[in-house]
């Protein structure tokens, strides 16, 4: 009889622990949540005041404003769904993002950019564009540069889309919208990222062409260039890519579609 009382108090000690430890977890737990979803609010407050007391004054700075106003959206509807403290910190990333746009349009008016930001993820492995380029891609002109001008009126903050670096910097199109709906990147693309990018300083080198385009292959698998990818001894064979050499005016792109 003693033997058997001893192992059931033993028992309901161990389940008693158990349940104890269970519970601290929990509300460790909802405890991190809270704290998360409060620093996101703040940065969505802050996203949201900034985005309705400014008007923009010419077309970067309306752009960028409307790319701020859609991650203040984005921001509040995250912050509604999060149920996890990782769920809050995708919301803050998401705020953050549109204050980066916030601060562009604000440099685009020629204002004071306002106090600095924290890091976006995967911001600065991107780099930043640098130089002026303009380069022609299948008879359209592309352009890239480190400050807003009338060709350039598309700004990103800099980051990782679909795996690979895209340079903070402004752009004549936003070329890398389809990849982040999309999750994949266009062999057209790669090509892009060259012409742009390669051997630009600031640019890491797997933003450019020379590592970009055979790395998309691998990761998307065969994009439809010979077998398995590109053939860089014959590249007339290449569905019509004819490489040409890179030179400060891009590349001779051929037939090859973006």
């Amino acid at each position: 009889m003693t033997a058997t009382i001893i192992i059931v108090i033993a028992l309901v000690v161990i389940v008693a622990a158990v349940w104890w430890s269970r519970q601290k977890a929990v509300a460790h737990q909802q405890k991190q949540l809270e704290d998360a979803k409060a620093e996101a609010r703040r940065w969505v407050e802050r996203l949201g005041g900034q985005v309705l007391n400014l008007v923009g004054t010419n077309e970067a700075a309306k752009q960028a404003l409307a790319d701020a106003a859609e991650r203040h959206g984005a921001a509040i509807s995250q912050l509604d769904r999060a149920n996890t403290a990782a769920q809050a910190r995708l919301t803050t990333e998401s705020a953050l993002e549109g204050l980066y746009y916030v601060r562009a349009a604000r440099v685009a008016m020629d204002m004071d950019p306002g106090p600095e930001l924290p890091d976006l993820s995967g911001q600065h492995g991107a780099g930043k564009v640098t130089e002026y380029r303009d380069v022609e891609v299948e008879g359209r002109h592309q352009a890239a540069s480190p400050n807003p001008t009338e060709q350039t009126p598309h700004y990103y903050p800099g980051g990782t889309v679909a795996g690979r670096p895209v340079p903070q910097g402004w752009y004549s199109e936003p070329w890398w919208k389809p990849a982040l709906v999309a999750g994949a990147w266009g062999v057209g693309s790669f090509v892009l990222m060259g012409a742009l990018f390669g051997g630009m300083a600031g640019v890491p080198a797997e933003a450019a062409y020379a590592d970009g385009f055979q790395d998309g292959l691998g990761a998307g698998g065969d994009q439809g260039i010979g077998d398995q990818g590109f053939d860089g001894g014959d590249p007339g064979d290449a569905g019509g890519f004819d490489a040409g050499g890179f030179d400060a005016g891009g590349f001779d792109m051929g037939d090859f579609d973006i």
